[in-house]
C-alpha cells in the first residue's frame, strides 16, 4: 500500500532546493563591521641605544648560536607538556570549528525501511483479515535553517576566531618555552661559574689558612689573624656548598622545561659563551610590529569572535525558517520499490518568531555586547602590557654595555689591589685584615660580573620574547 503523504518529486528537485537554500543563506549579517582598535601606545618603540640593530626575521635556529643550546631547546620542544597541551587545544579548537561550520549547510541522509502489519477481520469494514505491507527509501534533509539574518554564520565565524586565538596561543607558548628553556639552560651556566669560582676560592682561602697557621705556630702571626683567616674559609666554604645546591636546582628546573633529562654533552659548560645573537630592534621602528605578537593577536581574535557573538545575539530577535524535506520512494512491494510512479516526496518549512521570551534574547545582546567591551580593554591592555616589556627590555639594553665594561675594570682594580695587598703583608707593611678586605672584593667584583653577563644574554632573550620572536611591519594579521 502507498502511502497517502507522498507523491510524486524528481530527488534532482530535493538537490536543487538544498542548493538554493545554501545560497539564500547569509542574506544579512547583523555583526558590527569590525575594525582593528586605535594602538593606545606611542607610535614608535624607544631606541635599542645602539648604532646598528640586527632585524629580526629569523627562526630561533638562527637566534641560538649555541649548538649546546639548540639540542635543549629541540628536546624541550619535542618534550615539553605545556607545548603538548597547547597543540591539542589546537586540534579540538579546530574540530569544534568543523562542527559551527557544518552548520551552513545542509545535511543529507539517506534512509530505508519497510513494515507490514495485520488488521483482524473484526476492525475492517470488508470483516476479513488484511495484511498491508509498506516500503521505503529516500534522500532527506531534517530541520536546516536559512541563515537570512547570519545566525549560524556568526556563530561559525565566532568559532572560527576562537581557534585562530588558539593557534597563537600555541605560539605564545612557544616562544616562552623557548626564552625559558634559553634563559634556565644560561641561568645553569651562570651558577656553575660562580660554584667553580667558590671551590678554587675555597682552595686558595685554605692555602692562606695553612701558611697563617705555621706562621701562628712559629708566633710570627697573631691569634687574630689566625682566626680571621679561619673566618674566610668558613665563608668560602658556605658559599660553594650554596651554589652546589643551585647548580642541582638548576638542572631540575631545566629538566621540568625540556621534559626530560637533557644528555650531559648538552649542559653548558663552566665558561659563559654567547648563545644568542643581539638583537636589538632599529630606532624609530614603529610600534604596530607589537602586533605581531602572539598575546596580542590572540586578543584581536577574541575581540573579532566578541564581534560575532554581537550578530548571532542580534539575529535571534528575527524569524528563523528551517526546512524539513525527503525525496525517493515507496511501495507496497519491495518488488516494486524503485519502479514508474512508485516517487514519493515530502516537504515541511517552519518557521519559528519570537514573541515573548520574558527578556531573554534582550539580556544575551547586552552579555554579547558586554563581552565585546571586555575584550576590546583586553586588547587594549595586552598592547600596553607589550610595549612596557619592550621598552624596560630596551631600557636595560641601554646601559649594560657602560654596567658591564665599568664592573670589568673594577674587576682589574680589585685584583691589583689583592696582589699588592698580599705583598705588603709578606713584607709585613700591613695586616692580614687589609689582606682580607681585599680579597673579598675581588670575590664579590668576579660574582657580580658573572651576574651582568648573564643579565645581558637573559635581556637578548628578552627582547625576543617580548618582540614575539622577531619584528617585520608588513607581515600578515589576518590568521
Amino acid at each position: 500500500m502507498r502511502r497517502t503523504s507522498l507523491s510524486r518529486f524528481p530527488l534532482r528537485t530535493l538537490a536543487c532546493a538544498a542548493m538554493a537554500s545554501a545560497v539564500l543563506s547569509g542574506c544579512i549579517n547583523l555583526a558590527p563591521a569590525y575594525e582593528t582598535p586605535a594602538s593606545p601606545v606611542p607610535q614608535a618603540l624607544p631606541s635599542g641605544g645602539v648604532a646598528t640593530a640586527t632585524p629580526l626575521d629569523v627562526s630561533w635556529r638562527d637566534f641560538f648560536v649555541d649548538k649546546q643550546l639548540q639540542g635543549v631547546i629541540e628536546l624541550a620542544l619535542a618534550n615539553n607538556r605545556d607545548l603538548r597541551v597547547a597543540a591539542l587545544n589546537i586540534e579540538r579548537a579546530r574540530a569544534q570549528y568543523g562542527i559551527a561550520r557544518a552548520g551552513l549547510f545542509p545535511g543529507v541522509d539517506a534512509g530505508a525501511g519497510g513494515s507490514r502489519s495485520r488488521t483482524p477481520g473484526s476492525l475492517a469494514t470488508s470483516g476479513e483479515a488484511r495484511i498491508a505491507s509498506q516500503y521505503s527509501a529516500d534522500l532527506g534533509m531534517t530541520a536546516y535553517e536559512l541563515d537570512l539574518f547570519g545566525r549560524v554564520r556568526n556563530l561559525s565565524e565566532s568559532t572560527l576566531q576562537s581557534y585562530f586565538q588558539t593557534e597563537e596561543t600555541r605560539r605564545s607558548t612557544q616562544i616562552s618555552l623557548v626564552a625559558s628553556v634559553a634563559t634556565a639552560w644560561l641561568q645553569l651556566a651562570a651558577d656553575e661559574q660562580r660554584l667553580a669560582l667558590a671551590r678554587s676560592t675555597l682552595e686558595s682561602q685554605r692555602k692562606s689558612y695553612d701558611l697563617i697557621q705555621r706562621s701562628h705556630a712559629l708566633g710570627s702571626q697573631s691569634g687574630l689573624a689566625l682566626a680571621q683567616s679561619q673566618s674566610t674559609v668558613d665563608a668560602a666554604r658556605a658559599d660553594a656548598a650554596a651554589f652546589d645546591s643551585l647548580v642541582e636546582q638548576d638542572r631540575n628546573a631545566l629538566a621540568l622545561l625540556v621534559g626530560t633529562t637533557p644528555p650531559v654533552e648538552l649542559l653548558p659548560t663552566t665558561a659563559m659563551t654567547e648563545a644568542a645573537q643581539l638583537l636589538v630592534p632599529p630606532a624609530g621602528l614603529s610600534s604596530n610590529v607589537l602586533q605581531q605578537r602572539p598575546d596580542v593577536r590572540a586578543a584581536e581574535h577574541a575581540l573579532r569572535a566578541s564581534n560575532a557573538d554581537i550578530g548571532a545575539a542580534r539575529a535571534a530577535f528575527f524569524p528563523r525558517i528551517a526546512l524539513t524535506a525527503s525525496a525517493g520512494t515507496a511501495s507496497s512491494t519491495l518488488s516494486g520499490l524503485f519502479t514508474s510512479g512508485s516517487k514519493a516526496w515530502s516537504f515541511a518549512p517552519s518557521v519559528s518568531v519570537p514573541i515573548f521570551d520574558g527578556g531573554a534574547n534582550r539580556s544575551n545582546l547586552k552579555v554579547a555586547e558586554a563581552q565585546q567591551k571586555i575584550q576590546l580593554a583586553t586588547y587594549e591592555k595586552t598592547v600596553q602590557t607589550a610595549f612596557r616589556e619592550v621598552a624596560d627590555a630596551l631600557a636595560e639594553r641601554r646601559t649594560l654595555a657602560e654596567r658591564l665594561d665599568a664592573q670589568r675594570s673594577l674587576l682589574g682594580a680589585t685584583s691589583r689591589s689583592f696582589e699588592l695587598s698580599q705583598s705588603l703583608f709578606r713584607s709585613g707593611a700591613t695586616s692580614f685584615l687589609d689582606v682580607l678586605d681585599a680579597q673579598r672584593a675581588h670575590y664579590a667584583a668576579q660574582q657580580t660580573l658573572i651576574g651582568l653577563q648573564l643579565t645581558e644574554q637573559t635581556n637578548r632573550l628578552t627582547i625576543y620574547r617580548t618582540l614575539g620572536g622577531g619584528w617585520s611591519e608588513g607581515a600578515d594579521r589576518n590568521g
